[in-house]
């Protein structure tokens, strides 16, 4: 662990908690591995982060993490992927607690249009029993203050024919897509929801409801709009949501720049309106909370941020939790 992981942890430690409801069975739907000379999040990492709360396998999520370094550029992406099943593989045979990584979420440039089509067949062959689908970000936004995705996409992706012509490609194969964006960019997702009927669309992070740069302070307005959005969304019955990574410092809680992190109840009451929202107009069976680790380990443990979902959902009937924890998430990837 280096200087700044090592600082950060003992941030973090001053808040310690109890895992509620322990018992109940979680599938993480979304976090990231990567090992690079700064920085470390490997199977050993999110299997320590999840002690205390009961979960039972995860889904990895693209993030730039073991391209080849040499090969055709649009290959190169493939590498995540066996990078990924080798780390998984390994993980299985040792630790068959937790099946990290039992689902794979890679990336292919789907500007490529029908040419994409070899790339996704790389990615299968490279985790025939783990692949389960595409992400390829679009967040963007004019300012400056706002950190596109690391994707380099142009403004209207999700708009664009050659987008869609790769876009095209996936659901034959039985592929999901992930959607990453910034809540401005909501109209332009469910387009692409509704000229796509057969293809099943996990939208990350709660569409990215910014609260930075331009967006600062504007957090109700903001509100009012994005409920407005989530209610399209929830006329396309192929959209399943991911509730979760909403304390990265984007969505503008600064809770990364506090003295001490927040505690389970103070994201709880924060952010449980966004939570509950989605929760009633897509319903349990087509909502997953995700950790977004180690990402949102920016705010706050992993344990906590668990703890903040299971105050959120306490009212919730036992199937509903079911869903919200684990079912939905197992069937939106074929698990």
């Amino acid at each position: 662990m280096n200087q700044k992981a090592a600082e950060r942890q003992q941030w973090l430690d001053q808040v310690i908690e109890e895992a509620l409801e322990s018992d109940l069975a979680i599938c993480d739907p979304h976090h990231h591995l990567w090992d690079h000379p700064e920085s470390r999040y490997l199977c050993e990492d999110i299997i320590a982060d999840t002690k205390g709360h009961n979960v039972v396998s995860t889904v990895f999520i693209e993030c730039e993490s073991g391209y080849r370094s040499d090969g055709a550029e649009e290959m190169r992406p493939v590498g995540e992927t066996e990078f990924v099943e080798s780390l998984a593989s390994k993980s299985f045979n040792t630790d068959s607690s937790i099946a990290v990584a039992a689902g794979i979420v890679s990336y292919a440039d789907l500007t490529l249009g029908g040419d994409v089509v070899p790339v996704l067949e790389a990615h299968e062959a490279a985790s025939p029993g783990r692949f389960r689908g595409i992400r390829h970000a679009c967040g963007w936004d004019a300012s400056e203050a706002v950190r596109n995705s690391h994707t380099a996409p142009e403004q209207h992706l999700y708009l664009d024919a050659k987008f869609r012509e790769g876009f095209a490609c996936l659901e034959p194969k039985g592929l999901s897509f992930d959607a990453w964006l910034y809540h401005p960019q909501i109209a332009e997702f469910v387009d692409l929801a509704r000229a796509f009927p057969e293809t099943t669309i996990i939208l990350d992070h709660f569409g990215g409801p910014l609260g930075i740069g331009p967006y600062e302070g504007k957090r109700d307005e903001i509100f009012v709009d994005w409920k407005k959005r989530i209610e399209e969304i929830a006329g396309c019955s192929n959209v399943v949501m991911k509730l979760g990574g909403l304390v990265m410092p984007i969505n503008g809680w600064k809770y990364h720049k506090r003295d001490r992190p927040p505690n389970s109840e103070e994201l709880a009451v924060d952010t449980k309106p966004y939570y509950e929202f989605c929760i009633e107009q897509l319903g349990a069976k087509r909502c997953m909370f995700e950790s977004n680790f180690p990402v949102d380990r920016q705010s706050c443990s992993y344990r906590v941020l668990w703890n903040s979902f299971k105050r959120i959902a306490e009212k919730c009937s036992a199937s509903e939790k079911a869903d919200l924890f684990h079912d939905t998430a197992v069937k939106a990837y074929k698990l």
